[in-house]
């Protein structure tokens, strides 16, 4: 339908003065030349942006991931109102001491005071001590992240330092020590040498002193006297002379890290263990200490892994072969529990036989078998862990595998058509065999006069 002239006439009237009209702004505010505004700049505006593109800037250059800048920089605004050529040479000095990108962005997210020009400048000097022990930046970072956080002065370190090689330490060992436990910067040279000259006393040698500091660097951590007098306390009431445990010190030094009361927890359980004669001496094999502290370590490995220190202790009591089994052939089984059969922890308390039957010939067999058979929907009911582990393997087959032809390979057990081997040779019954004689005429006539005499 065509519009009239007219219409057409009258729209474009309406249209061409409102062309005309000023428009409004309801929010806005018309500012003449003679008033001052009272909102900030624009300049300021501009020259804030600048100064956060060249930050953003330096920070990747030095190996920040760009995902991280607004999070970063939204924690730590006091960036924005440093000074950008103090910042840069922070981080110049910071990547001088060869810590690599990724340990220093952690550094810096972490603990941005670092970044504090004075401060790197005090602590230069020691962190080139440091790295001439041949430590790693690690260590460094480690160091460097301690003394900030405590405000700890550069003079508190080198004395530690010099505590360290005075003592005959190696390098390889500071390293060690300072890469484990940095907090060792803030004790005293009399705290460091009250630890030692304790091991002393009790009758460790001096030359042993350095192997357990390696091995188990925190035994020099902070407020560990007391804990230290009392954990010896406990092996004497438990009846073990200063002799044996001092001798197990030496061999194992993770025992000055045991938590009180645990070890008598452990050696408590082995005095009601139930087992068999044979799995009993072999877990005392190596005598009652090393026994309680296996039992720790197997402990210790459990609760790591989600369950609880009572259910830890139940675990062992009910399966005491797990004290003599390697602590990564139980990690292997836990792990393929949780992660392949998608079980939780908590049923090894109930079905503790898991972690004592063999991994490559029971457990992952039979788990193929039943994890095949559910793939073909062949199970009419729910097998769980109990059901696949308690069955003895006569049983297993005849439930699961010898009704379905296709299981017999994957289970490797039972298999018909597999010869049998023979244990001896063939012929090698003949080689025994005695050897004949021909019987003489004497034979002949001394059997004949027997008989008769029979008759």
């Amino acid at each position: 339908m065509a519009i009239p002239s007219s219409t057409r006439a009258i729209v474009f009237h309406h249209l061409a003065s409102a062309s005309r009209k000023i428009p409004s702004f309801p929010n806005h505010k018309i500012q003449f030349l003679s008033t001052k505004s009272t909102n900030p700049p624009k300049f300021h505006y501009k020259s804030h942006n600048k100064k956060q593109f060249f930050l953003v800037n330096l920070l990747q250059r030095y190996g920040f991931p760009p995902s991280q800048f607004s999070s970063f920089l939204e924690r730590n605004k006091f960036l924005l109102k440093s000074n950008l050529n103090d910042i840069e040479k922070s981080l110049f000095i910071l990547s001088s001491f060869g810590l690599p990108k990724k340990s220093l962005v952690s550094l810096v997210s972490g603990c941005p005071g670092v970044l504090g020009l004075e401060f790197l400048k005090k602590w230069r000097v020691v962190c080139l001590k440091i790295g001439d022990l041949g430590v790693s930046p690690l260590v460094v970072r480690n160091v460097l992240e301690i003394s900030r956080r405590f405000q700890i002065e550069p003079d508190r370190c080198l004395e530690s330092l010099r505590v360290l090689k005075g003592l005959g330490f190696s390098a390889c060992t500071a390293s060690k020590v300072l890469d484990e436990l940095p907090e060792l910067i803030m004790m005293k040279e009399s705290e460091i040498l009250w630890r030692i000259e304790f091991l002393v006393g009790k009758g460790i040698p001096r030359n042993e002193i350095e192997r357990i500091i390696y091995l188990h660097p925190g035994f020099l951590q902070v407020g560990a006297e007391d804990r230290l007098k009392l954990l010896f306390e406990e092996f004497q009431e438990l009846g073990f002379s200063e002799n044996e445990v001092c001798k197990e010190i030496v061999k194992e030094p993770r025992i000055l890290g045991m938590e009180l009361g645990k070890f008598s927890r452990c050696v408590q359980l082995l005095r009601t263990l139930k087992c068999r004669i044979p799995i009993k001496e072999k877990i005392f094999s190596e005598g009652a200490f090393r026994a309680a502290f296996d039992v720790k370590l197997r402990v210790d490995c459990l609760c790591k892994h989600g369950l609880t220190g009572r259910e830890a202790f139940k675990v062992l009591w009910k399966e005491p072969r797990l004290i003599v089994y390697n602590i990564g052939d139980i990690e292997k089984k836990i792990e393929f529990l949780v992660n392949r059969m998608n079980c939780e922890i908590g049923c090894l308390v109930e079905i503790p036989e898991y972690l004592g039957v063999n991994f490559d010939k029971q457990i992952v067999p039979r788990f193929k078998v039943i994890d095949y058979l559910k793939s073909k929907g062949a199970l009419g009911l729910k097998v769980g862990l109990r059901d696949l582990i308690r069955p003895s393997r006569l049983r297993f087959y005849n439930l699961y595998v010898k009704p379905y032809p296709g299981c017999e390979k994957m289970f490797g057990r039972f298999i018909g058509d597999v010869e049998v081997q023979r244990q001896h040779l063939v012929g090698l019954r003949k080689s025994f065999k005695p050897q004949r004689y021909a019987d003489s005429k004497e034979d002949v006539k001394n059997m004949k006069s027997f008989v008769e005499l029979l008759v």
